[in-house]
């Protein structure tokens, strides 16, 4: 298995984003606890900077081999990242959580959207039906009623940034570079963080369980999977990557019921909606624009995915 999926790299990085929504999902009950102590853009902020202090000390060369124009490339593709995570926060503030999560969601739509007017690849009939299914997926875990104001505005400005960065990483990374250019992104979002939170007052975190969240998710949700987000978008469109991305809220809704949860009827068929939009993909040969296009890898608010699965996992009608 492990020679066909380095002979197959494109594959393989099916694979490895499959493995980094994975880290997403299986991370929201510690972010849950940890931004309940710790205002967001704090968090955020020392989850980020270890993230790249950790991927630093493994390769320091890396962001040396890089150049003037891969830094360039990398600053600008973490300031994107960077006002998506705060815009998103904001967005949170002035709508549910549950409409949070599905509008952010919507970066699979905007992904072949602007990979179409940025990089003029233009989308299938196939990748189409996918993003349709996948959106599906999502509004059926997520939505529980609907109106559109300032919050939802901002969120659907987060998605789009998101988006922008996905297709931003898809049209500059290559396999030798993706793991500086993840780097420099990372360090720039944690920057960013700190300079929003400094006004306000950026303490490091204050109890051993509060470290335990940064380390984990700076690692695992962080480190990982943004480091996996370079190096397979590639081998992969952003249309591609950004559908695989909606397996997080899934993956999310396993390990809570592994923990214990209750599953209600939208998560099992929203999420079989996700599974199915990424069989259709696999109905035949992956979209071509696979090297110039390509979420962040967004990673959805604690809260987003608490009252999202609140909502749906517990309740007289659950099945486990």
């Amino acid at each position: 298995m492990v020679d066909e999926l380095r002979r197959r790299p494109r594959l393989l990085a099916v694979v490895l984003l499959v493995a980094a929504s994975a880290a997403w999902g299986s991370t929201f009950v510690v972010m849950k606890d940890a931004v309940a102590h710790a205002p967001v853009a704090e968090f955020l902020a020392w989850r980020f900077l270890l993230a790249s202090a950790l991927l630093v000390v493994l390769r320091p060369r890396a962001l040396a081999r890089l150049g003037w124009g891969g830094w360039a490339r990398g600053v600008a593709l973490g300031s994107v990242l960077a006002a998506a995570y705060l815009v998103q926060t904001y967005g949170l503030e002035r709508t549910s959580a549950a409409i949070s999560g599905f509008l952010t969601g919507l970066q699979v739509v905007f992904t072949p959207l602007l990979a179409w007017a940025l990089l003029r690849h233009r989308p299938g009939p196939r990748t189409w039906t996918s993003t349709a299914t996948a959106t599906a997926g999502l509004a059926v875990i997520t939505l529980r009623g609907f109106s559109v104001g300032a919050g939802e505005m901002l969120t659907i400005a987060c998605a789009a940034l998101f988006a922008l960065q996905i297709v931003g990483v898809g049209r500059w990374v290559s396999a030798g570079h993706a793991y500086g250019l993840a780097t420099v992104q990372l360090l720039v979002v944690g920057t960013i963080s700190l300079a929003v939170q400094s006004p306000r007052g950026a303490a490091l975190p204050a109890s051993a369980g509060e470290w335990w969240a940064v380390a984990v998710t700076a690692v695992a949700a962080t480190a990982f999977a943004f480091v996996v987000q370079s190096w397979a978008q590639s081998h992969l469109s952003a249309t591609v990557a950004s559908i695989i991305f909606t397996l997080e809220p899934v993956f999310a809704a396993t390990f809570a019921a592994a923990a214990g949860e209750a599953i209600g009827w939208p998560v099992l068929l929203g999420g079989g909606l996700v599974v199915a939009s990424m069989l259709i993909l696999g109905l035949g040969p992956f979209d071509r624009t696979a090297r110039h296009s390509t979420v962040a890898l967004p990673v959805l608010p604690p809260a987003v995915i608490e009252e999202t699965f609140a909502s749906s996992m517990v309740d007289d009608a659950a099945v486990v």
